[in-house]
């Protein structure tokens, strides 16, 4: 189903674009929480607390590339809305090559350099073979993340959210079946449930860019199904000509997201310098702090999109129409969850670790009711994140990123060895609130206009 991002009620265009794609990051969290599930459950906590390090490490690299697809969705996004054929045809293309070499060369980067890496986490000793083992088959399928983003964003920037849904889907049962195959019935321990990861990851990649292809021809192909005049005269020359522009956008995103988990990644390290305990609860509770503020997440991305498509169309009315009913949204949402998690949390973590494991369940506790009562600052950072990069100034989302995750990384080095773990925990909120409050500044809130220059 497509979407029609520039017309209708702005409020229900919204809320019907994001639903899929929100609905699809939550079934995609169930990669890695199926995972962490099944691991936790059948393997105990050394099993689960190697998962939860490499995800750690499997979602910052991954990151990077989901970035750069991201970025080039803002300029498609625009290009379509635009109707300008000609430069959403190059930039696609031009995309697809800088991109897919890009994760080709990270791909090759991260097998030669997996056990300084592993080194740098302060992985205990008593992990790493199992951490290693995990790692090496899971990043086997980088190339399939690269595969079912490229596609999925350039669905989305031409209005189908839908689709990419059916795919992940699928890709998300699969996962599930296989995990339970792998771990369960053949006892392949760590590393089956790495596989089933990979070939889930391969069903949504393939599957999604062999459906783009066939329904989708006309992006690459001019309208009458011949070769577009481009082609005709040689690929190269429209590729410089797209290429700095898709950098600009794709770089500027991706640099957000991976400074993003960089800093992530590196309050894991400081979270493995306290032990397997704390390690395993940080493991579960990201889990369900993930997947409980993802719609809020999602929502921003489909937010960049419509702000995206409506900037190109020209109807800037319509684009302050939906920072309006869209930061209301998010707020709505996101203190509804905060209730539930805080009230829940407990309960929760049990779900990931036996319930005799008291003080793993204690400390996960103690994270999610910290960062649960925090989701508002979080919402309105995505949905920044979004409006920036929507407008053509996606460089101000990685000023906001270096921002919230600078001030945690700062604050939870500096306080840990006074207070402990709670430091840790403590000083992510409070990034978020500083990202905020930048934002909404620059961003001219409380004014008639927001800032379109």
């Amino acid at each position: 189903m497509k979407q029609e991002l520039t017309h209708g009620n702005v409020q229900k265009t919204m809320i019907l674009f994001a639903g899929p794609m929100i609905l699809g990051n939550l079934l995609q969290q169930c990669y890695n929480i199926a995972d962490t599930l099944i691991v936790g459950q059948f393997l105990g906590a050394k099993g689960l607390a190697a998962v939860g390090s490499a995800y750690t490490l499997m979602t910052f690299l991954t990151s990077i590339l989901i970035g750069l697809c991201i970025g080039s969705g803002s300029l498609w996004s625009f290009y379509y809305g635009k109707d300008d054929r000609k430069k959403l045809q190059r930039s696609v293309f031009s995309s697809f090559l800088f991109i897919g070499v890009f994760s080709l060369s990270m791909n090759i980067l991260v097998f030669a350099g997996m056990d300084w890496i592993l080194k740098v986490l302060k992985t205990p000793a008593e992990l790493l073979w199992m951490m290693r083992e995990y790692v090496h088959i899971i990043f086997g399928g980088i190339f399939f993340v690269f595969l079912y983003n490229f596609f999925a964003f350039l669905l989305r920037a031409m209005g189908n959210s839908l689709a990419p849904l059916w795919f992940l889907g699928i890709a998300s049962v699969l996962n599930i079946i296989l995990d339970l195959f792998f771990v369960a019935a053949l006892n392949q321990g760590i590393a089956g449930a790495a596989a089933a990861t990979v070939i889930s990851q391969g069903v949504s990649g393939i599957g999604l860019g062999v459906y783009t292809w066939i329904k989708f021809k006309n992006i690459i192909l001019a309208p009458d199904g011949t070769e577009s005049k481009q082609a005709k005269r040689g690929l190269w020359p429209e590729i410089k000509k797209a290429l700095p522009e898709v950098v600009k956008f794709s770089m500027a995103a991706s640099i957000q997201q991976s400074v993003m988990n960089f800093g992530i990644l590196m309050i894991q390290g400081l979270v493995n310098s306290f032990g397997t305990t704390v390690m395993a609860a940080f493991a579960a509770a990201v889990k369900i702090d993930s997947f409980a503020y993802m719609p809020a997440q999602e929502f921003g991305n489909a937010f960049s999109i419509f702000i995206s498509q409506n900037y190109g169309a020209g109807k800037r009315e319509r684009v302050r129409q939906s920072v309006r009913d869209s930061f209301r949204t998010s707020a709505i949402f996101c203190i509804i969850v905060s209730v539930l998690v805080f009230l829940a949390a407990p309960y929760l973590m049990m779900i990931f670790i036996h319930p005799s494991e008291t003080e793993i369940i204690r400390i996960g506790t103690e994270y999610l009711r910290i960062e649960g009562s925090c989701y508002c600052g979080i919402g309105i950072l995505f949905l920044l994140y979004g409006y920036y990069r929507g407008i053509g100034k996606p460089e101000m989302s990685v000023v906001l990123t270096v921002i919230s995750l600078g001030t945690r990384v700062a604050l939870a080095y500096a306080l840990s060895p006074v207070i402990g773990v709670l430091a840790i925990w403590l000083s992510i909120p409070t990034g978020w609130i500083l990202a905020d409050v930048t934002g909404v500044v620059y961003g001219g809130l409380g004014k008639k206009r927001w800032r379109f220059e």
